[in-house]
Parts: C-alpha cells; sequence; structure tokens
C-alpha cells in the first residue's frame, strides 16, 4: 500500500498514549487470553496495532516468538517497557499499517484486536496482507465491534462502515477454516479506553495446510 496514516490521527493517538498509565490497561484482551489452549511454545506470532504492548507481552510469556508493531511511537516505548518488565522478549516496530510487508514473514499466529480504524477499502487490503501473512495451517485471532457498539458508545469507531459483521469475516477469511465465530454482548473492562458493555465479534480462522 502507498498510502500513509492520517498525521492528525497520529498525533491523536500519540496525545492518548502519552497518558498516565496504560489506556487498555496491561493485561491481554480476554478473548485472545481465552484462547490460549490453540497455542504453544516457540509459534510465531505477530500482532497487529498493538498499541502499548499488552497483548504481544501476553503472546511472549506463553513461549511464542513475537512481533508487534504499532503507528505510534509513544505506544511502542511503551510496549517496549512493559515486555521489558515483565522479563520477555518482543521485537516490537513501529511501523503504519498500510506500510508493513505482510510477504515478509509466515507467521504460525496473527492477532488482531480492536484495530476498526480502516475504511472498507483499506480493511479488504490489510485483511488480504494477514491472509498472506499466516503459514500454512496458521491461526488467526481476531476480536472486534459490531455495528450495534454505537448504542453502547463504550469505545470503538464512530463510523458505521468500520463494525464488523459475521458475514463480513466470512466472506474476508473466505477460503480459511472458521474454528470459531461468535457474536455476542459482555462486559468488557480493559483499562480506561475499553470499559463497559460492548457489541463484540470473535474469529478463529486456520489457515489451509
Amino acid at each position: 500500500m502507498s498510502r500513509s496514516a492520517d498525521p492528525e490521527q497520529l498525533e491523536r493517538w500519540n496525545t492518548r498514549f502519552s497518558a498516565e498509565g496504560y489506556l487498555f490497561g496491561t493485561q491481554p484482551n480476554a478473548f485472545l487470553a481465552s484462547q490460549r489452549a490453540r497455542l504453544a511454545p516457540g509459534l510465531r506470532a505477530l500482532s497487529v496495532a498493538d498499541g502499548e504492548g499488552r497483548n504481544s507481552v501476553w503472546l511472549a510469556r506463553q513461549g511464542l516468538e513475537v512481533t508487534a508493531f504499532d503507528f505510534s511511537p509513544v505506544a511502542v516505548a511503551k510496549a517496549r517497557s512493559l515486555a521489558s518488565a515483565a522479563g520477555v522478549r518482543v521485537d516490537h516496530r513501529q511501523s503504519d499499517i498500510f506500510r508493513w510487508d505482510w510477504s515478509a514473514a509466515r507467521y504460525d499466529l496473527v492477532a488482531g484486536i480492536f484495530f476498526q480504524f480502516l475504511t472498507p477499502e483499506e480493511r479488504s487490503e490489510v485483511f488480504a496482507g494477514i491472509r498472506q501473512a499466516i503459514a500454512p495451517g496458521g491461526l488467526l485471532i481476531l476480536q472486534g465491534y459490531r455495528p450495534e457498539q454505537l448504542g453502547y458508545a463504550t469505545g470503538g469507531p464512530k463510523q458505521l462502515e468500520n463494525f464488523y459483521t459475521e458475514e463480513l469475516l466470512r466472506e474476508s477469511f473466505a477460503g480459511m477454516e472458521i474454528l470459531h465465530l461468535a457474536s455476542h454482548d459482555d462486559m468488557v473492562d480493559e483499562g480506561p479506553g475499553h470499559r463497559g458493555m460492548s457489541a463484540l465479534i470473535d474469529l478463529v480462522a486456520r489457515q489451509p495446510a
């Protein structure tokens, strides 16, 4: 992709991540953690739009070899500090999602948790990149918000087109084996940035071997 992130969005997120503490907490996303039984030490993982590192650090604590990226240098610095405090090694990189080289490596796991800042066209390109990055037999673990989240207003995008539906995810990852796909409303308590009743959608899909 030749485009780059909106400078205003970068400034906004740098400001949010500059606040004291961790915007989304230091504990992993609950859905990601619930999939622990699918993981094994030594697997290569990529955490997309990783923010302050809560998910990448957790994956590394499970013994995975983790690469993670985010476009905010403030977030990446905090992620590195979190990994250091946890005593784990993560290859944290600062990168715009539009400039990430999805063909550079094949991963046994790609984790995409609450990155819904993309237009439908951008999302289609990024999802295609994610599919390319997953090794044969590898997994995608993804969680996001459904359109009903607009009624809760407890986090997530404001644009209806940015939300996920089951139909969208099935279409986007056609050809992969759907191991789990569920829509549900649940309480979320993941730092001040994600707190309250939320309209969620979860996906676990496996790349053909």
